[in-house]
């Protein structure tokens, strides 16, 4: 028989909320150097900052969401989070403005780790003899992305409409914070286990998810040392207007809506060998497209190829971590591994830069893609051969986070589950 098909929109939103941050990485940026007295470098290096702290909750938080209860760590990290970038959008003061991105970061960090924690879960069947039907791990992380992607769309068109400074976009993301915290009610509490079950705690498939993890910070560092400056791209090299790079921005992220839809529909139909590997030679062509651009044209093709491809692609590997473990600590630490990339982007995409210009950089970071590809493709095949394991678990003793229902906010207890 079959589950109720019930999507976990907390889940979603919380995704939207913990990825806002890294999508309005551009504007961010730009807006610290145009609003702050502060070099190009040293924007990069706040924006880098706030990425890092990200990275480093989703470090600390790995295998610690059961423990602590989903519903308790999403609502700090979006405490945090509202009360860090919200001070940061209020202050001119340089140190306070560091400080409030620091507390923002580690608090979008704490709300991703929930996020693609609960997701890693939701196609764990909710009992023996029940097949879950209704979610599965990649489908949410496509509701996500589309979440994410149509929001910083809307942004990237209404903030340069509202006035110049540095405060609009780091508003928008406390906002965004507050505006999810009412949902976190409908998340599990804590589900610390009874017991241990021998041999659950250990990491499943090492060599695949430490490839995975190794490959990451490459992977999301070349591609958002360019988004860090694709806005001085646009204003600078091309010679457009920010209103002109934030409608190419917004009709990107559109282009990305468009992806995420064509990775829900096709599924798992090509496997996820050949979405991220050839999806991530062909970032590397735009890449090199968009940092080489000196008009609206190549510009726009650039970047509207760009994001057409990156959350295929990303929505293809975050299922595949989810893949290696059903707990989801694979996913958490391929996704803080990622976002120690995305937070050195801004800051690599700068110095790149300075020392090279727009050009060669784009070349560098495309090369850095198409070595990356290989060893992901190579987990991709290998997790695509394994056969699916079986854990047993006690009914009595649960010792992993049960299965969420988002209608009781309650956790349903199971007898068994297969790792996808």
């Amino acid at each position: 028989m079959s589950a109720p098909r019930t999507l976990p929109w907390p889940l979603v939103a919380l995704f939207t909320a913990g990825y806002l941050a890294p999508y309005l990485l551009p504007t961010t940026v730009g807006r610290l150097d145009s609003g702050l007295p502060l070099t190009a470098t040293q924007a990069g290096a706040i924006g880098s900052a706030l990425l890092l702290s990200s990275a480093t909750a989703g470090f600390l938080l790995a295998s610690r969401t059961d423990r602590i209860g989903a519903r308790r760590a999403a609502r700090t990290g979006l405490t945090l989070a509202a009360l860090g970038y919200g001070g940061a959008a209020l202050t001119g003061a340089v140190p306070a403005v560091v400080a409030g991105a620091v507390l923002g970061g580690f608090g979008s960090g704490t709300v991703t780790a929930v996020a693609v924690s609960g997701i890693a879960a939701v196609g764990i069947p909710p009992r023996e003899g029940v097949r879950a039907r209704g979610s599965d791990p990649h489908r949410v992380t496509t509701l996500g992305l589309l979440g994410v992607s149509a929001l910083a769309g809307a942004l990237y068109l209404t903030i340069p409409r509202l006035g110049p400074g540095h405060g609009l976009p780091l508003a928008a993301l406390a906002l965004t914070a507050l505006a999810v915290l009412p949902l976190t009610g409908r998340l599990p509490g804590r589900t610390a286990p009874a017991r241990a079950v021998t041999g659950y705690d250990r990491l499943p498939h090492p060599r695949s998810g430490l490839l995975l993890a190794a490959a990451m910070p490459f992977w999301s560092l070349a591609q958002n040392a360019l988004w860090g400056v694709s806005g001085r791209i646009g204003l600078g090299q091309a010679r457009l207007g920010e209103v002109t790079v934030g409608a190419v921005f917004a009709v990107a992220l559109g282009a990305g809506l468009l992806g995420v839809v064509g990775a829900g529909a096709l599924g798992p139909r090509l496997g996820r060998a050949v979405p991220i590997g050839a999806g991530t030679a062909l970032i590397a062509g735009c890449v090199m497209l968009s940092s080489a651009a000196t008009d609206l044209t190549a510009f726009a093709a650039g970047e509207i190829a760009w994001n057409l491809l990156y959350p295929v692609v990303l929505s293809y590997v975050i299922a595949l971590a989810a893949s290696l473990d059903p707990r989801g600590r694979w996913t958490v630490l391929v996704g803080s591994a990622s976002a120690l990339g995305t937070a050195a982007g801004p800051l690599t995409g700068s110095v790149l830069a300075a020392w090279a210009g727009f050009p060669a950089m784009g070349r560098v970071l495309g090369a850095v893609l198409l070595l990356i590809a290989v060893p992901m493709t190579a987990v991709a095949l290998r997790a695509g051969r394994r056969p699916l394991p079986v854990v047993d678990i006690p009914v009595e003793t649960p010792a992993v986070p049960a299965r969420w229902d988002y209608d009781t906010a309650s956790p349903n207890s199971y007898a068994s589950t297969s790792a996808r």
